[in-house]
């Protein structure tokens, strides 16, 4: 039997940081890592389109579900830290006009390398195609039969992208050490909506809206880029929704509406304003082109048509003053029925995970097994697109690797 004093279940990001900070903290203590897939940080090649979104330094006052329990943590390994961090390694980042950190190169690649030379220079021990599938626990955990050690971390992640290696292990795992898991749900995911209307607009996107989504009350509210497809809404603002209406449909079983502002920045009478002069300027064209100045011509012809006013040989200037009010009152507020979200092999974060009232904020220690400590997605905490997921699976590696 393989014997350590400290073993990670999971070779993602938050596991990895892990193993390196409690390895810097302490270079006497025996270390593993072990990986069910064939090499670790598969999952991170993936992130921020392959460039690797590593953080957010706009994270202090973003709304992450579960960010009263995840507080000290990025307090202690603020998004500031997490670049010096990454320096320590050789690695240079740079910040966009969002506040997103992207490595210099611009390839994930590039995080992964780094991480693994340190996994390597700090002679850490890495078993991949090790599917971990049981943990047992007296005085030290004994994992399949095979490793012993005297402290476990668990940051297998959750059961978005399982082609990436989370596929809900973890949550046996620890559920097996007496941990209680929250309902789960595929987040930062497509959402399935009205297909009858968004499939003539498959394929065409929309940079800056603001999506609003509501029950019998307002549940959500994003703003960004859209992308119409033919099953309903993708893009961040749309993905960025998913959870929240899924967790309303479950609970209320009736579908919530999203509606969508194509013009956030213009009130509705400033938008009747610019409309009506548009008709003076437009009016010998057909109404396939009203919009154009500032909408893709198909969300102008779905607009009308929402609005019942649409013929193809139809002219702006039969169009009134009313029924100009009718097409500014569409703009700023276009309806969708939202069906649900796409599955976890869609998604890019599962919310929901191991209960935080059961893991101290502070050490990321299981209050119920001592020496069992969590790290990243496995936790009941997630955030929106951006960076912030991985800044929560840096400071929760980071802190989890303290062995507090």
């Amino acid at each position: 039997m393989k014997s350590y004093d400290l073993i990670i279940v999971g070779g993602c990001a938050s596991g990895i940081v892990a193993a390196i900070n409690a390895k810097r903290r302490n270079s006497d203590i025996k270390i593993a890592i072990i990986e069910k897939l064939p090499r670790i940080g598969k999952k991170l090649l993936a992130t921020g389109n392959g460039k690797c979104n590593l953080t957010n330094e706009t994270s202090a006052a973003h709304n992450y579900v579960g960010k009263e329990f995840a507080s000290y943590a990025f307090e202690k390994y603020s998004p500031e830290k997490i670049k010096e961090f990454f320096a320590s390694l050789g690695l240079l980042c740079y910040t966009d006009s969002c506040g997103r950190v992207y490595p210099e190169s611009n390839t994930a690649a590039s995080v992964v390398d780094a991480l693994r030379f340190e996994l390597e220079r700090l002679k850490i021990d890495v078993y991949c195609e090790t599917p971990v599938t049981e943990i047992k626990h007296k005085s030290d955990f004994v994992i399949n039969g095979e490793f012993i050690c005297k402290k476990l971390i668990i940051a297998a992640g959750g059961k978005a992208s399982p082609s990436q290696g989370s596929d809900g292990s973890g949550y046996m795992l620890a559920k097996s050490l007496g941990h209680s898991i929250t309902r789960l749900y595929p987040a930062l995911v497509p959402l399935c909506a009205s297909p009858e209307i968004t499939k003539p607009m498959k394929g065409v996107r929309v940079r800056n809206v603001t999506l609003t989504l509501k029950g019998e009350k307002k549940i959500a509210q994003t703003s960004g880029e859209i992308l119409f497809t033919d099953y309903g809404l993708s893009g961040i603002a749309a993905m960025e929704l998913a959870a929240s209406a899924q967790k309303y449909i479950d609970d209320v079983k009736c579908n919530p509406f999203t509606y969508i502002d194509f013009m956030p920045d213009m009130s509705y009478n400033e938008l009747v304003d610019y409309l009506l002069n548009l008709n003076k300027i437009k009016g010998f064209t057909n109404i396939d082109n009203l919009l154009t100045g500032f909408l893709p011509k198909a969300v102008g012809i779905a607009i009308c048509k929402a609005c019942k006013l649409y013929k193809a040989d139809k002219l702006i200037s039969e169009l009134n003053e009313k029924d100009i009010r009718k097409i500014a009152e569409k703009i700023k507020s276009f309806p969708l029925e939202v069906t649900g979200a796409k599955d976890f092999k869609d998604a890019q974060v599962t919310s929901g995970g191991i209960k935080t009232s059961e893991i101290d904020e502070k050490t990321m220690q299981s209050k119920i097994c001592r020496n069992l400590y969590f790290a990243g997605e496995i936790i009941d905490v997630d955030g929106g697109c951006g960076g912030f997921n991985l800044q929560w699976a840096w400071a929760s590696g980071m802190l989890a690797g303290e062995l507090n």
